[in-house]
């Protein structure tokens, strides 16, 4: 390989054509009837994608091979024997009907990127690694055992009814060597994921790219209202202790709150339980879930002083019994701030627009930085449909997230 000198490597572009033909071709496997894509990990229809990726990395000169958690690694070797790997990639896997664009884009980008610079002749100095996740869908399996975070409980639980470690083996991992997969915090310079935006921000905006902040915490709040039931066609009105009226009331307080505080926050009531369930009953028990999604764990406990107080207000107003307690949390998983800057910097060079936003889904990248520092670049999901057979990214935005990909591979490496 030859050595490249400094502009030369600012040139470099994806064949724009390989790449979306690549993306047609993975997502004719698990095709549904709707149009969708149907690859759950572990699945037939997984192990085929696998196989169609693995094929593609072959194919371009990569050296490559699969880890005991499963993940898939496209490998060009660097010349600096001390250098860290730089990693970039996705996942294959889908939910029951998806899309193609969903874990399918980042990969086939990471692949192409490598492809790339093996055709242009580039001579890297850290090792460069295309990688493809284990399991994103169902359980960041795959990120997990990169991390050396794979329980035993967790190898325990099922995926259809199969454990998780006879799954692993079926794709060619070995849970039985998973600490020989696993790193350590500085055991990789950098980690990049390319992936759709799966919200309406950047397409209803009209800009190109979103330079991840982070990936956002989730706290899970559990609130039980216990009144009591009692006949609905012979309790008046203002003899009832009726906890659904609490519930409903409550619902609304979650939305006021989170709407009175700008910033990019989110709350949620998704899960709503009422006993005893009967339309002649006046209700006498209500749980429902609060979730509340933001970068700061302070902004979400503060969201949720204000709910509690409000809640608790409305519980005694009414006359209703209110338990609540915070069930789990998920912290926030910052993007590195020097990558961010670099991901910024090399859009600014391609002439696309950008704007800096979080990530409210869950992504490998959340577990990738514990091990290096970690950014991920977001591309339009179209009307901001995801998970979905209407999910789509235009070609130019495929084209262009990978060009920014490849563009923010080189400035890490060269860095």
């Amino acid at each position: 390989m030859r050595n490249v000198g400094f502009q030369d490597w600012r040139q470099y572009r994806v064949n724009s054509e390989r790449l979306l033909s690549n993306i047609e071709e993975l997502g004719s496997i698990g095709r549904t009837p709707e149009g969708g894509v149907r690859r759950l990990a572990f699945s037939d229809e997984d192990i085929a994608g696998r196989e169609f990726c693995i094929g593609l990395m072959r194919a371009a000169g990569m050296d490559v091979r699969t880890d005991a958690a499963g993940n898939i690694f496209g490998r060009l070797t660097g010349t600096d024997t001390d250098a860290k790997p730089i990693l970039f990639g996705s996942h294959t896997d889908t939910v029951p009907n998806g899309g193609k664009y969903d874990g399918g884009l980042g990969s086939l980008a990471a692949i192409e990127t490598v492809q790339t610079l093996i055709e242009r002749g580039y001579s890297s100095l850290h090792p460069l690694e295309a990688v493809i996740w284990c399991d994103e869908e169902s359980g960041l399996t795959g990120s997990l055992g990169y991390a050396g975070r794979l329980t035993v409980d967790v190898l325990a639980t099922e995926r259809a009814g199969v454990t998780l470690t006879a799954c692993l083996r079926r794709i060619g991992g070995d849970p039985d060597r998973l600490a020989d997969a696993a790193h350590e915090p500085g055991d990789i310079a950098a980690y990049l994921e390319l992936h759709p935006e799966q919200g309406g921000v950047l397409d209803r905006s009209g800009i190109e790219i979103g330079v991840v902040q982070g990936i956002v915490g989730i706290s899970h709040y559990e609130i039980e209202l216990i009144g009591f039931p009692n006949h609905a066609g012979t309790t008046p009105m203002d003899q009832r202790q009726d906890a659904m009226l609490a519930a409903a009331e409550i619902v609304l307080a979650v939305n006021e709150e989170v709407r009175k505080l700008e910033g990019t926050h989110v709350g949620t009531v998704g899960r709503l339980n009422v006993e005893p369930g009967a339309p002649n009953v006046v209700p006498g028990r209500v749980t429902l879930t609060v979730e509340i999604r933001d970068l700061s764990n302070d902004t979400i406990d503060m969201l949720w002083g204000r709910i509690h107080t409000q809640a608790n207000t409305i519980a005694e107003r009414l006359g209703v019994e209110l338990f609540q307690e915070r069930s789990t949390r998920v912290n926030p998983a910052m993007a590195d701030s020097a990558v961010q800057t670099l991901i910024t910097e090399a859009a600014a060079e391609l002439e696309l627009s950008a704007r800096a936003m979080p990530s409210g889904a869950g992504h490998d990248a959340q577990v990738l930085a514990g091990i290096g520092p970690m950014g991920m670049i977001f591309v339009p999901s179209e009307g901001g449909i995801s998970h979905s057979p209407l999910e789509f990214t235009p070609p130019e935005d495929c084209v262009n997230g990978a060009n920014l990909l490849l563009q923010s591979v080189l400035r890490l490496d060269r860095s």
